[in-house]
Order: C-alpha cells, then structure tokens, then sequence
C-alpha cells in the first residue's frame, strides 16, 4: 500500500467532515430515495447512483440524502420525496435518471416543484 501524503489526509478530511456534517444536522433538504425490493427492481439504485454524482457535483452541504423502504405504492416505484425546509415535501414517481436529474437541478436547487411527475404533496 503505497503511503499517505498531507494532501491525501487533507482531502479525507474534507470528505469526512461533509458525510458527518450532513448526518448531524444544518440540512435544510431531505432527499428519500425509497428502495424497498420494489423500488430497487423498478431502479431505484439507478435513481441513487444519479442522486449522488448530481450531489458530486455542487458544493451545498446542507442536502441529506436518506433511503427507506417501501412506501406502499409499489405501482409508482421508484418513488423519491424531496422535502425543502418550510415546505410541503413531495413525492415523485416512475423515477429514472433523467428524472432525478430534473428534479435535482430545478426543484432541490431552485425550489420549482416538478408536476409533470409530481405523484403527491405529503
């Protein structure tokens, strides 16, 4: 195994300190992936893997991103809720990744609800 270097902690560091930050708290977004054996063999993991190199690619830390099981709506799968702090959370269905892209760039980062796949305000 080759050796450390001040740069490679450094960089550890930072991405310890942004997984925790966002596991204690200051989020102002919750992001639900629901992945229940449902949603994961409608694609949910496809929906997750997209979720997180949208995340990879700005620098907010105040996004949490949570799985749960299933909903009961396995119909819809793969359902994701996004609930913006001081808003009516929101669940979206058939999710793919084109879609969580959408939803990622327009409602989490600009607040504009996406209704064309909106299934309900929770």
């Amino acid at each position: 195994m080759a050796k450390l270097t001040i740069k490679d902690l450094k960089k550890i560091k930072e991405k310890v300190k942004k997984d925790t930050a966002l596991r204690e708290g200051g989020a102002t977004v919750k992001i639900i992936v629901h992945m229940g054996t449902c949603g994961i063999a409608a694609g949910a993991r496809a929906v997750m893997d997209t979720l997180l190199e949208e995340m990879a690619e700005t620098d907010r830390q105040d996004i949490r991103v949570v799985t749960s099981g299933c909903m009961g709506m396995c119909s819809s799968e793969p359902n994701v809720t996004v609930e913006l702090q001081g808003k009516e959370p929101i669940v979206y269905q058939h999710m793919d990744a084109n879609r969580m892209r959408q939803v990622f760039k327009r409602h989490i980062l600009v607040g504009e609800v996406q209704t064309d796949f909106a299934l309900a305000r929770v």
